[in-house]
């Protein structure tokens, strides 16, 4: 039984691990000296940070200093 226990334990743990969650995020850009924001919503962590880079490469066309982050 308690090796049962710990096999459950174990796969619990691994199943919460591997799980990405999706929530809202805000990717704030610094272009030309003005600051904008972009809600990101339902999404994960990394497709977050690319379309915020894509936001941030996009800028560089019109200021090559431009700069995004994800909040």
């Amino acid at each position: 039984m308690k090796k049962m226990n710990l096999a459950l334990a174990v796969v619990f743990a691994a199943a919460i691990t591997f799980t990405s969650c999706k929530k809202d995020y805000t990717c704030t850009c610094k272009i030309s000296g003005a600051e904008s924001k972009s809600e990101l919503k339902d999404a994960k962590k990394g497709d977050a940070e690319d379309a915020c880079k894509a936001l941030e490469t996009t800028g560089k066309l019109v200021d090559p200093a431009a700069k995004c982050t994800l909040d």
